[in-house]
């Protein structure tokens, strides 16, 4: 009978009350806990097999099965790892990935975590590219030191590759395009199959011996490591760093990366590149040419601002003797003005405080005949002086405007002077400052003369 109260279940599966209970797990529980030890216990390890159920979700992330002949398993390879896969996979084809087996706690299933993925077959030919870049590059092929930069203006190009090959058409109607008057050498080759690698490097070396280039291009299309593998013999990546020409390297698609261009002098992503390496379009040279000119001229025109701005204030500074002739005769004829107002003013004044005077007399009424008689010629003296000192402020300016006149320049060289100056420009006042046989410029009140020393006298002459 069942015994409510001790629970448990004996070894024939019936409740009992001798066996100890044991934990229960939740399907979350056990889950994390196979999950632990699958990957505790299996290491990071290379699967190969059939890729089938190929899924890309809209995260990124790709979900597919892994089958052989008699099983298969389910895979992730999430965005961050399959963003480096360089070629599309897709169901039937037969690939080769390094992941870490693990359990997917949710469902419950066993996957592997796919970290890298490659075609099957090439771990070998990836061994061998690895081993041979590694050689080369110790040997100094590689080293940016030794690769040469493309001349400016190409006047004949070489290209090898294959007469059949697109990529051929696509660099010829490149070069039509942008050069159509750029002559060129074909060097065929095979670029694909059995010994296309040393045949490659027969055709470099040919180019080699013959100069007839000034720049070559070695170039194919697209397609798998198989088809490009000619391109990472080791043959022609010496033909390649032996040539006396700059070589472009064009083979593949953007992605696609051989030996052969890791010795070239330049890299380019595709044939139709390489092409466009060679020579510049005439679109871009007149780029080019227009921003040169902009470069020249613009540091031209803000010089001759500058110095027009320099000169417009020069000129403002700059004034004539004869406009400053007129600027003082404008003065003296304002301070005339004032003088004479000045005067009439003190007359006012004076006849004002005399009128104020004889107001006063009269009130005070000292109306002798003698009082007003000595006043009638105290005001008849007191208008004399006050006459007289105007006469005196006027003949006061008059000298001043003479002597004004006398310092004219003009008036002295009509006077019969003349005004000596030498090669430099500067007035002689004393025959110490000239030569003999050096010429003088004379200027007189109209027009000038050259004139040139005989003689000279250091005398002063009364």
């Amino acid at each position: 009978m069942k015994n409510k109260l001790s629970g448990g279940w004996n070894d024939a599966g019936e409740q009992g009350n001798s066996v100890k209970s044991s934990p229960v797990l939740t399907v979350s529980a056990l889950n994390s806990l196979a999950r632990s030890i699958i990957e505790g216990a299996m290491p990071l390890l290379w699967v190969g097999g059939e890729i089938s159920n190929l899924t890309r979700a809209a995260s990124g992330h790709w979900y597919f099965s892994l089958k052989d002949a008699t099983a298969q398993v389910r895979c992730a390879m999430f965005r961050g790892r399959n963003q480096f896969v360089d070629w599309q996979p897709s169901n039937g084809d037969q690939v080769e990935v390094r992941a870490v087996p693990t359990l997917y706690e949710a469902r419950g299933e066993f996957q592997l975590q796919v970290e890298v993925m490659r075609r099957a077959g090439l771990g070998a030919l990836f061994e061998a590219f690895e081993k041979l870049k590694q050689k080369l590059a110790a040997q100094g092929l590689f080293a940016e030191a030794r690769k040469r930069p493309l001349p400016v203006f190409a006047k004949r190009l070489g290209i090898v590759t294959s007469t059949e090959a697109a990529a051929l058409r696509d660099v010829l109607t490149t070069l039509r395009r942008r050069a159509a008057w750029l002559p060129i050498i074909l060097y065929p080759t095979p670029v694909q199959g059995e010994g296309a690698g040393k045949k490659i490097a027969e055709a470099i070396r040919t180019a080699s011996e013959r100069r007839e280039c000034d720049v070559l291009i070695v170039c194919r299309g697209g397609g798998s490591i198989e088809d490009l593998w000619a391109f990472n013999d080791e043959g022609v990546a010496r033909a390649i760093a032996a040539c006396p020409v700059p070589v472009i390297s064009g083979v593949g698609h953007e992605t696609d990366f051989t030996i052969a261009d890791f010795v070239a002098d330049l890299r380019a992503p595709t044939p139709t590149a390489a092409a466009e390496q060679v020579i510049a379009s005439r679109e871009e040279w007149m780029q080019t040419l227009v921003a040169q000119h902009h470069r020249i001229t613009r540091p031209l025109h803000r010089l001759l601002h500058s110095r027009a701005q320099q000169v417009d204030y020069l000129s403002r500074r700059l004034v004539h003797p004869a406009q400053r002739m007129q600027q003082q005769r404008s003065s003296l004829q304002h301070l005339s003005l004032r003088l004479h107002q000045s005067i009439i003013r003190a007359l006012q004044t004076h006849r004002m405080r005399i009128g104020t005077m004889q107001t006063r007399f009269l009130i005070a009424r000292p109306a002798t005949d003698k009082q007003q008689d000595a006043l009638g010629k105290l005001q008849h003296d007191l208008t004399r002086a006050l006459h007289r000192q105007l006469q005196d402020r006027q003949a006061s300016v008059n000298r001043m405007a003479a002597h004004l006149a006398h310092l004219n320049p003009d008036a002295v060289l009509a006077r019969g002077y003349s005004v000596v100056r030498n090669a430099q420009g500067k007035v002689v006042r004393n025959s110490n400052q000239i030569r003999i046989d050096e010429s003088l410029d004379l200027r007189f009140q109209q027009g000038s003369a050259k004139a040139r020393v005989i003689e000279k006298s250091t005398e002063k002459k009364d």
